[in-house]
Parts: C-alpha cells; structure tokens; sequence
C-alpha cells in the first residue's frame, strides 16, 4: 500500500475531527520520520511537543519493553514498584511535595479544576458549588465538555453545549484584567505561560509574575497549565521560571512520556494536593507500573541529557536565523527556546500552504490559527539539521 491507499481508507473509515498533512508516516528516529514510500522528514511538530526526546528514544524504549514484560497495568486498587518512585523523581526533580498522574492533558486539566474547587470550598470557605475560575481568551486546555466550557475558539464550541458554569474569561496577557475580575468566589487562576495552540502567544515580560502576586494577595490560587511548555520545551523545566514564578499547581503531560505512552500529571504541596481523599477522583490507567516505568525514564532523560539547556541554545539560534529571513508574507517571529511561531500576513494566504510546501521539500510542521507556522522539533535537534532546514525554509517563506 502507498500514500494514497493509506489516505483513503482513513478518509473513508474515520472521523473527520483532524485535517492533517497527506504524509503517511511508518518510522521515526530522534528527529526524523519516514513515510511508507520511503521518503525521509524531519519532524518540526514533535506532536505537539510530546517528542521532547525525539521518536523511539531507547532508553525511554528499553524502560517501555522491560516493564512490558514484568506487569503493565494493577489499576489503583492495588500499588505497584513504580509509582512511588515516580512520586519521587517527580519531587525531586520540580520540587513539589506531591503529585497525581493521570492520562491525556485534558484529563490533568480536568483533575486540577476539581482540586481547585475543593480547595475553595474546603479551605478558602467559597459557598458549595460557587467556585469560579478564571481563564485567558485564546486558551487551549483540551477537548472535553468542561474544559471547552472556557475556551473562546467558536469551532470547539458551538455545537457542544450546554456548557459548564463557573468560568471568568479575561484577555491573555493582562495582569489588571485578572484582578478586576476576582470575587470572593475566586478559586484559581488558570493559565497557559505561552498559549501554543493560541499562536505561540508570548505575554508581556512581567505578567506571570504579576498574576501570582495577585493570586497570593487575593488568597487564589494559581495553576499553569505546562502541558506544551513545560519539560524543557521552552528552554527551562517550566516556563513560568523565565519569571521566577513558582504556580499552586502545574499541569505536565506530552513530554512526561515522551510519545510512548499517554501520560500526565499534576504537580502541587501537600496543603493543596493532599485535600483528595479515597475515592474522590480517580483512573483505572492512571499510574499504572508501564506508565510509570516510562515516564521515570522519559524525566532521566531529559535531566541527563540537559535538554532545557539545549532548547535554549538551539531555540535562540533557529529564532534568529528565521527572524533573519526577508520575506514579504512574514509578520513576526517569535518564541522560547524550541516553541517557535512564525506568524504570516493576512494576504500571505493562510500558513497551511506554506507547510504543505515545506513538506514536499522533507521538513514537517503545522499550521496553528490560521496564519502561524509551528516550529517545536524535538530538544535533541543538532545545529547542523537547522542549517539543513534553514535554505529550504527560506525558500517556502519567499514563494509567491
């Protein structure tokens, strides 16, 4: 079977909830992917930054098949070897007290609104079920009925209600507007440090900053939600660290398993994640040992490997070399470390053109609201495959 036999049987047999680029892929290897005619890309989405690590990384591969042989799923009716020592290197390596794995982001995004809810209502003293929550227009958080409840992109929207109340929406990237709208209902502040899917969005130099002291001032708390920008992503551990900033909560998924395995987390001190109590919320997979051994060996690498460190050496140099570029359809460059956006002109006529032209000349990366190019290859990316990248590139951004 090649390409097209591939693309019309998902088209025939599957949902059309995605619009993805015609590459059919087969394989990968740190930051090359294969399609099955053999051609050869390299991989500037790393799944929405789930590949941190790059594809089929061996030793988060060795961890995945030694476990696999041993014991892959107890469900939480039972411990297993793993978990606790995750606990710890989760701990050890974010310096949080405690944290809660679970499977998919949304689902973390979901488990850190119940946790704010309870901590309203069991510590701040809100009325029961009068808790409300503030987000930022642009949000992604995820896809479920609650989380779409709060985000202001209309597709996700408008044929998914009703929606679930308790929502205060402000716009991204202004402290005073955060502010203006807390009321002694005010559970938590929950934003994105950079929105992703947004655009790759980068806020006011001092914003994080300024919504955790009025968190703290207000008695909210405030939950960044990392999933995309955390694990070195940006060039750090967390974002929120450009700012010095230390959230009540961090929400972790992608990287934490580095595409092996759907794996996320919560992060938070004890005072606010030791509020749960048996029963109250719960993952027949989450936690599981398979998840746990990989995601163990997921963080090893990226401490071992310094990929934060490398993210912001190869980020600031591929940010320069494309804001280097003189094209006429390019509005602005932007990003942190290895989350790149390169946002096009209205009349450059859409970005998807322009990435499925980049794809036929072997690099692969998405379009993201319209006018914005993603670049986020995986943190293992060498200098010399940006140099290998960068004349193709040009090229795409100065075609007619």
């Amino acid at each position: 079977m090649n390409t097209q036999d591939y693309i019309a049987l998902e088209e025939k047999y599957g949902a059309h909830n995605y619009h993805p680029l015609d590459v059919v892929i087969t394989r990968g290897e740190g930051v090359w992917v294969y399609d099955v005619d053999g051609k050869k890309y390299l991989d500037c989405l790393s799944a929405y930054s789930a590949l941190n690590q790059g594809h089929v990384h061996p030793q988060i591969l060795n961890a995945l098949l030694e476990q696999a042989k041993k014991i892959t799923l107890t469900s939480r009716a039972f411990r297993n070897d793993q978990l606790p020592l995750l606990y710890k290197e989760l701990s050890e390596m974010t310096g949080y007290d405690m944290s809660l794995p679970m499977n998919s982001g949304a689902e973390a995004v979901e488990t850190a609104v119940k946790l704010v809810r309870k901590w309203a209502y069991r510590v701040k003293g809100v009325p029961r079920h009068q808790a409300e929550i503030i987000t930022a227009a642009g949000n992604f958080h995820g896809r479920t009925t609650t989380i779409v409840s709060f985000s202001t992109e209309p597709s996700y929207r408008d044929d998914f209600g009703p929606f679930t109340p308790g929502f205060i929406t402000v716009p991204y990237g202004d402290a005073s507007a955060i502010e203006k709208a807390i009321t002694k209902n005010t559970a938590a502040v929950l934003l994105e440090p950079i929105q992703g899917e947004g655009g790759v969005i980068i806020p006011p130099a001092g914003y994080l900053k300024k919504v955790a002291e009025i968190c703290r001032k207000n008695n909210v708390l405030f939950a960044a939600d990392e999933i995309q920008t955390g694990l070195g992503r940006t060039g750090k551990l967390f974002a929120c660290e450009y700012e010095g900033v230390r959230p009540d909560i961090v929400i972790v998924g992608k990287a934490l398993a580095g595409g092996f395995y759907p794996v996320s987390a919560i992060l938070a001190d004890k005072s606010i994640l030791g509020l749960f109590t048996p029963g109250e919320h719960g993952s027949t997979f989450g936690g599981n040992p398979l998840a746990a051994a990989v995601a163990r060996a997921a963080l090893a690498v990226i401490r071992d490997e310094k990929l934060a460190e490398r993210a912001e050496k190869m980020g600031t140099y591929f940010m320069e070399q494309l804001a280097e570029i003189p094209s006429p359809h390019v509005k602005e460059v932007r990003g942190k470390g290895l989350l790149i956006g390169v946002e096009l002109k209205p009349s450059a006529g859409g970005a998807r053109r322009f990435c499925e032209a980049m794809q036929k000349k072997g690099i692969l990366a998405k379009e993201t609201h319209e006018n914005v190019i993603r670049f986020a290859p995986p943190l293992i990316i060498e200098k010399d495959t940006i140099d290998w990248a960068l004349p193709s590139v040009r090229e795409v951004l100065n075609m007619k």
